[in-house]
């Protein structure tokens, strides 16, 4: 299938067949652009081998007249953004499957710009429901384990109701998770200097990607460490075709809060073994 687009609106997804009577009967240009999966980038559909008979050639350009510049590459957006006429549900799931089955499409198909209130809303969706599911299933564990200690009922009060507030705070939590962690990633991302588009990029690739892998764990033996390698790794790819930049430079932006992070922690060991070694003589 092969996404068309005219300038800056989508004209939908068709057939390699529909294209090329397209092409003939006049329905699309020669100038419109199109994609399918495994291409790097959105090219002319004059440009597709496939539609060279069907495509009318260009007129020869007058002498001292400069070719039109190329238009910006369109994006043709995500399911969420047609929720309107899918439906919320219908639109979660199309999303949440895109992005975890076919990433380099998804994030080469996501608007780069739209607002934050729409990716926001698809990252507290996923994000509030695998926190939940979480933490429900924590408190469940450890209040219908054999080793609980059911004669201290007090304790036990204490922990149920620090679950019922982390349950009503987890969606502030995942709002204020996805500002934070997309600021340290743009930042991070100007440092190596692969930030090839503003702040609302990152943003957006941060929510979609934590909203999809975040409903991961309400699958059986797919801990939070599972979890975490996924998003890294749907990190590092959205950035990558979202910002169209290098992978190396987007996967060292991404690990680069984890070793500045992990170098802190070994300085901080050395320097304390280091006082402790000389307090002692």
């Amino acid at each position: 299938m092969i996404h068309v687009n005219r300038g800056a609106t989508s004209l939908g997804t068709f057939s390699e067949e529909d294209v090329r009577d397209g092409l003939r009967t006049g329905r699309f240009l020669s100038t419109d652009l199109g994609w399918r999966e495994g291409m790097p980038s959105w090219q002319p559909l004059s440009q597709f081998a496939e539609f060279a008979a069907a495509t009318p050639a260009p007129p020869p350009l007058q002498p001292g007249t400069a070719s039109a510049a190329q238009p910006p590459m369109p994006r043709s957006g995500l399911p969420w953004d047609q929720r309107q006429t899918k439906g919320l549900l219908n639109a979660f799931i199309e999303t949440l499957q895109m992005v975890l089955s076919r990433p380099v499409a998804a994030f080469t198909a996501m608007k780069r710009e739209g607002g934050l209130g729409e990716p926001l809303l698809y990252a507290i969706i996923g994000g509030t429901f695998g926190a939940v599911f979480a933490i429900t299933y924590n408190f469940v564990l450890r209040s219908f384990t054999p080793f609980a200690d059911r004669h201290d009922a007090l304790p036990h009060l204490f922990a149920g109701l620090g679950w019922i507030f982390l349950l009503v705070l987890t969606p502030l939590f995942v709002v204020i998770g996805m500002f934070v962690l997309s600021a340290i990633l743009h930042v991070c991302l100007m440092i190596v200097g692969g930030a090839k588009q503003s702040f609302e990029t990152t943003f957006r690739v941060v929510c979609f990607a934590e909203g999809s892998v975040s409903p991961l764990l309400v699958i059986p033996f797919c801990g939070g460490f599972i979890v975490g390698i996924w998003k890294i790794v749907l990190y590092c790819i959205g950035l990558t075709h979202a910002h169209e930049t290098d992978t190396g430079r987007v996967v060292i932006a991404v690990l680069l809060p984890l070793i500045v992070c992990c170098g802190g922690f070994l300085l901080l060991i050395f320097g304390a073994f280091g006082a402790w070694s000389a307090a002692q003589h």
